[in-house]
């Protein structure tokens, strides 16, 4: 007969112990998981999120072109073709990027380093689904933090913000501190596929065909 008390104690360190294993390997960036087929779910955007309507909108289409991404408008209410997420999150067709006037701007920046880290093969072939594993996933979120200095009227401290508003899942419990001390394996993934270049200042960026923009590692 087994004792019930060792059962249920065993059962408790099983379920701890998985706990904490998730907690550990939950890196950062954003859950891939799709809507539940045919729900494609339409996100409240939080008020102090930046959207797309908050910039100039020639502003965010040169940012993109001048990283060989071509930027199509949504008009208001309609689907965003491409969407992984749905509306009102943007969406990429090869180098297309689709976005409504209420399109968050840190999904436009998330949708573009995921096309800016794919080869020439997977460029092609883009469609809704980004694909790439966990470790270019937070490459990707590592990327959009630096970029986002480079678009007008945007900044990395926005980033940071608008990430933890929409809920972007980082082991440390923020964008900022994830950037800050827990992205060492985006930094090496960048750096090896010549995305960004290190140098005894912070980092370089120089991803698209784009001439190297200093960005400061630090916020």
């Amino acid at each position: 007969m087994i004792d019930t008390s060792i059962a249920v104690i065993a059962a408790a360190a099983i379920k701890a112990t998985g706990d904490v294993l998730s907690a550990w390997i939950q890196r950062g960036g954003r859950q891939e998981q799709k809507p539940v087929s045919g729900e494609q779910e339409v996100r409240n955007v939080p008020p102090d999120v930046i959207r797309l309507r908050d910039l100039r909108l020639g502003d965010v289409r040169r940012f993109l072109a001048e990283r060989s991404i071509v930027l199509r408008q949504v008009s208001d209410g309609d689907d965003i073709p491409g969407s992984y997420w749905g509306a009102p999150e943007a969406g990429l067709i090869g180098n297309n990027l689709y976005a409504r006037r209420d399109t968050p701007i840190h999904s436009i920046l998330h949708t573009a380093c995921h096309w800016l880290c794919m080869n020439e093969e997977r460029r092609a072939a883009a469609h809704t689904n980004a694909g790439g594993d966990d470790v270019e996933e937070v490459a990707v979120c590592y990327l959009q933090c630096l970029l986002a200095d480079e678009l007008p009227g945007y900044s990395r401290r926005q980033a940071f913000v608008d990430m933890d508003l929409w809920e972007y899942s980082f082991r440390l419990g923020s964008a900022k501190a994830w950037f800050e001390a827990d992205a060492e394996d985006a930094q090496a993934w960048l750096v090896e596929r010549d995305l960004v270049a290190l140098d005894e200042h912070g980092i370089i960026c120089s991803t698209a065909g784009r001439r190297p923009l200093a960005a400061r590692l630090r916020a």
